[in-house]
């Protein structure tokens, strides 16, 4: 027994355009998170971050409030 015509217009087994959408979008993602980890992200991490760029180190107040 044949197979039934097909019609040119259905392709079986594709895969619809929003799982492409997603799937790509899911890459670029991860790509940039990816990226950010490898070389720091901006403004870096540390103690320097919270002092509003001075540079300088400020003991804690419970070394100062002794005269270390």
């Amino acid at each position: 027994m044949a197979d039934p015509p097909r019609s040119p217009d259905i392709e079986p087994h594709t895969t619809p355009r929003w799982v492409k959408v997603s799937g790509i979008i899911a890459l670029v993602v991860i790509l940039l998170v990816v990226i950010l980890l490898v070389t720091g992200g901006p403004g870096g991490h540390g103690p320097s971050r919270h002092t509003g760029g001075l540079g300088g180190h400020t003991p804690p107040a419970s070394l100062t409030a002794h005269g270390v």
